[in-house]
């Protein structure tokens, strides 16, 4: 995994920790998980960018 071995991860957590706090730890983790879940979806979805006007500004 990345080269990275049981020692080094130990390190990185208590470092996240010591940066935001075990309260925000969740919430970290869930925003993580919500924006891979974003960019996934955003990647297979259509490569193309749909540019037609909605009706409701033809409208106005």
């Amino acid at each position: 995994m990345f080269g990275l071995g049981i020692p080094e991860l130990i390190i990185i957590l208590f470092i996240v920790v010591l940066l935001f706090g075990v309260k925000r730890l969740p919430e970290l983790g869930s925003g993580l998980g919500e924006g891979l879940k974003n960019f996934k979806k955003g990647y297979h979805e259509s490569k193309s960018i749909d540019v037609t006007p909605d009706k409701k500004e033809d409208n106005k």
